[in-house]
Parts: C-alpha cells; structure tokens; sequence
C-alpha cells in the first residue's frame, strides 16, 4: 500500500483483517443531544471497544500484515496512551513483544491497560512528542520495528472502519465531526466519506491549546507549535506528514474549541449518553456545539474516540464545574 494512495478498497481490506477480533461499535442516538445542538446526532461509540479507543482498529490490522521476520525485535510505539494500548493489544494477539514509551505521568488508566496486555512501559520525557523521539532511536538500536502514531498507511487504514461502519449503519448522514491529534481519525473518515458520497462533510476538532495539525492544515505544511491542553488524545506538538496529505486534499473545515468547551462537553457526554467518555472523544460535540447553525437542519455524525479517563480526571472536571456553577450563581446581594 503506497502512503499517498489510500483507497476505499485498502479499508475494505482493513475491515476483513479486522473482522475475527471485533465487533462492529454502536451507533445512538440520544434527545437531549439533538436538542443541544438542534438537529439530528448519531453519536458512533468507539469507547465500546475492548481498549476503550478508536485506534485498537489500526493496530490489529498493522500487527497483523507484518512478517515474522520484521518482527523477530518486538514493536515499538510512542502514545499518550491509546496508540499504545492498540499497538500492546494486537501484539497479545499474534504474540509480539511490545514496548511502548509514554510521556511522565500519562493517563495510568491507559499505561496499566497496557502493561496488562504485556507490553513493556517505558516512561520518558514531558510529552508525547520527547517520548516518540526517544522511542524511535531505542527501536532503530534495537531492530525493533517502529509504528508511529500518524504516518501508517496500515493504521489509517484500520481506523477508517469506524466511519465505514457509521455510514453502512446510517446513510442518512451529512457531516462527521472527528477529533485531530495526530490526525489518522480525521484522515480515515476523509476516504471513506469522500469514496461513498463527495457530499459528506468531514469535520475535524482540535484543542486551541496544542494547535499543530490545524494550522498545518491552513497553512498547507509542516508545523510545530505549543501543547498546553489537557486532553491527552489531542497533545501533539508536530503535524504528521501522511494524515496531513490527506487532510489537505479532502477535510471540508477544520474547528478550534478551548479547554473548557472541551471540559463541559465531557461532562454532557458522559450525563447524557451514560457512557465513560475521554475529552478527546468528546471534542466532536464541543465542536459541534461551536458551529451552532452551520449544521442545523443537517444530519450530524460524532466520532466519540474513547472513553479512558481516569478517576482523578473525573474528579478534576467535577471540581471544574462546580466552580463554575458557584462562579455564575448571582450573589444575594446583587438580587
């Protein structure tokens, strides 16, 4: 498969390796959803899956096409933790060692889901981008093969079953809005969408606080920038080069959303939907939220990536919303 060549046939293909070891994720609906952003949402739960994330798709279909012979030295990936626990599960599938480096104090829902898998967990740097960095030179010492987080035409591949199943499942829809971080979500929806129906908008949401992908988007080149929010599924300080060829050529608009939209889209997931939901997952509504008329009267697709946040995330984000209630209640005296 070329890196600039990714069809609708290599999904297909993705689809049928996938198969044995997961189910399809459902598609809901939910009224209060359609109320808040006044029109028709089908919300596609990719925190069903068996890690919690979307990515576990990529790296079954990876880990699966590899020879044996590229992967006598194990796996090495770098992650904030979902790539990580996808890259750890496909390798206890077909029994390959995985080592994975994650940044100080990643999410420990996700490095103890990982080290429950068997993967090695090597904790390096302030953020995903020095732990990648250190993790590509350890698997170049050591021939392991190295599986970046973005630039995997196998892995993009893979995730790109979720927005073929969404579409299978309802046809109907207008617009998928997907989280970026690295961007292989966003890309995957881009060649599915764009192969069955032109028509279909696809949406990408990303942290104003760790901007990368976005402006590599407007900007129609590399970037590197800061990285301050705190949802881990979106902290990446550098563009990566294939899903940003796809996005270029196919990804209809691109939205900023802040922190604390994505806190209270959190928060209104997991309250309306019932389900655990990671502030990445929870970007598409935020995004959605923001768009406000652009997508009434349309039928609206959100990509909810993952559901692995921690107990002391959850805390946070109450504490987040109590103090912002208190903060907005009037006052007696101003009464």
């Amino acid at each position: 498969m070329s890196d600039s060549t990714l069809q609708l046939r290599d999904v297909l293909d993705a689809r049928r390796a996938i198969a044995p070891y997961l189910d399809p994720t459902p598609v809901r609906r939910y009224p209060s959803l359609d109320e808040a952003v006044r029109t028709d949402v089908f919300v596609k739960h990719e925190n069903h899956q068996p890690t919690g994330a979307f990515k576990v798709r990529g790296g079954i279909n990876l880990v699966a096409r590899l020879e044996s012979e590229r992967l006598a030295g194990g796996v090495y990936a770098a992650s904030t933790g979902n790539h990580g626990q996808s890259v750890a599960y496909a390798a206890s599938l077909f029994g390959v060692a995985a080592t994975i480096f994650v940044p100080r104090g990643a999410n420990p829902v996700k490095v103890s889901s990982m080290r429950s898998l068997g993967a090695t967990v090597i904790e390096h740097g302030v953020d995903f981008d020095e732990a990648r960095v250190c993790c590509e030179k350890a698997a170049a010492e050591c021939g392991a093969r190295y599986i970046h987080s973005g630039n995997e035409p196998l892995l993009i591949a893979g995730v790109a079953t979720a927005t073929l199943e969404l579409l299978e499942r309802e046809p109907s829809i207008d617009v998928v809005v997907v989280p970026v971080g690295g961007g292989s979500g966003a890309a995957g929806a881009c060649i599915v969408a764009k192969s069955i129906d032109p028509r279909i908008q696809v949406i990408g949401v990303q942290s104003d606080a760790a901007p990368a992908a976005y402006r590599a988007w407007r900007e129609r080149g590399p970037v590197a920038d800061e990285m301050h929010t705190f949802a881990e599924g979106l902290q990446t300080r550098v563009s990566f080069d294939l899903p940003q060829r796809v996005l270029v050529e196919h990804l209809d608009d691109f939205v900023l959303v802040t922190d604390d939209q994505l806190r209270a889209a959190t928060l209104q997931l997991i309250e309306q939907t019932r389900n655990l939901v990671e502030p990445a997952g929870a970007a598409p509504l935020a995004a959605a939220l923001k768009l406000g008329e652009r997508l009434v009267g349309r039928c609206v697709a959100l990509i909810c990536t993952g559901g692995n946040i921690s107990s002391a995330q959850l805390r946070e984000l109450l504490e987040w919303s109590r103090t912002r209630q208190a903060a907005e209640k009037p006052s007696r005296a101003s009464c």
